[in-house]
């Protein structure tokens, strides 16, 4: 695929379902493919926890690597952009782009912080839906991400149940875990570090030593040592790579927007709308990941059946766990593509 430009949408006075009101929402995203005339070819592309809206392609011709679902993505690929028009957004909350807790709040011009108030799943994608509507979208194929990029996708489908006629939700499920206690445990943790200030670090460099340690610790949860050792050998190289890749992405995010992301994904539950579901579902888990392990499959679809929901499952034999979606896409691309044909004939 051809170099990539990260592109903005802003929309002013944007309601909360908390009743709060953020004077203005921007999305940074990106998109591959040609839009048809009608609007109808559209896949929304949606990313992960900590990941952001960079889906496919380089944003450089020199760029290490492209976008975590480059394999996918692309000219002749599972998601062909010579057929469909995709669209990959941050989202709101996030640190790419995206507004979120480092932006600066207008009726302050400080950093809204730990003040950025709570935002939820439906109010992440009812942003989205406004910058389709902006794109001239008029209706998706589908709605494909993994992670919280599949919380995403269920919660596209009991949010707007005609506007897509599938998901993709890979590596997830339809209702979040951990509860408030996960948000307080990483509240917790950043507080342990002398930069935090109760979530006022900006102005004191940050706390990038906790956050690299926190990157580092999920990148080998995701399974990234798995992913290195087949070209690294050697268990101290691996680490080294693993240092670097996590402090990159801590001088990029803000602790402050994993707070507010966790505490959306906590409270995340389209599980308790599942009949509103009109779309197909296609649901991919990872035989190693340790995330979202593929015992969750028989209860999540024995969920969609009984709501009389259109569902596939698919399981990914991997050694890569939470990231082979993007790692091992070649395992799963058959499926996918046939998913989307499916849509298309229907």
């Amino acid at each position: 695929m051809d170099v990539v430009e990260p592109r903005r949408f802003t929309v002013p006075d944007f309601a909360l379902e908390s009743g709060e009101m953020l004077a203005e929402v921007t999305l940074e995203y990106e998109t591959y493919g040609r839009l048809s005339a009608d609007g109808r070819n559209a896949i929304l592309v949606t990313h992960g926890f900590t990941s952001s809206g960079h889906a496919a392609g380089k944003h450089t011709p020199a760029d290490a690597e492209a976008g975590w679902w480059d394999g996918l993505i692309g000219p002749g690929k599972a998601i062909d952009t010579h057929r469909y028009f995709v669209v990959a957004s941050n989202m709101l909350g996030s640190s790419y782009g995206s507004t979120g807790p480092a932006s600066l709040d207008p009726a302050t011009g400080r950093p809204y912080g730990p003040d950025f108030p709570a935002i939820t799943l439906g109010d992440i994608v009812r942003a989205q839906r406004l910058l389709l509507d902006r794109l001239g979208v008029t209706h998706l194929v589908a709605v494909a991400g993994p992670s919280f990029g599949g919380y995403q996708a269920f919660q596209w489908a009991v949010t707007y149940p005609a506007y897509m006629d599938g998901i993709v939700a890979v590596v997830t499920a339809p209702k979040g875990s951990g509860g408030d206690a996960a948000v307080q445990a990483l509240r917790d943790r950043f507080a342990t570090d002398p930069n935090w200030n109760g979530g006022w670090h900006y102005d004191r460099g940050g706390i990038p030593v906790t956050m690299t340690e926190y990157r580092a610790e999920t990148l080998r949860r995701y399974g990234r040592d798995e992913i290195l050792a087949a070209t690294m050998p050697d268990p101290a190289a691996r680490d080294a790579r693993i240092r670097e890749m996590a402090e990159i992405w801590a001088s990029e995010f803000d602790p402050n927007s994993l707070i507010t992301l966790r505490r959306a994904a906590v409270r995340f539950d389209a599980e308790r709308d599942v009949a509103k579901i009109r779309a197909r579902v296609l649901y991919v888990l990872a035989r190693t990941d340790r995330l979202f392990p593929p015992s969750l499959g028989p209860g999540v679809m024995a969920k969609l059946a009984g709501a009389g929901v259109d569902a596939a499952y698919v399981e990914i034999d991997t050694d890569f766990g939470h990231s082979a979606s993007g790692v091992d896409w070649a395992k799963w691309a058959p499926a996918l593509r046939d998913f989307l044909a499916k849509l298309e004939a229907a």
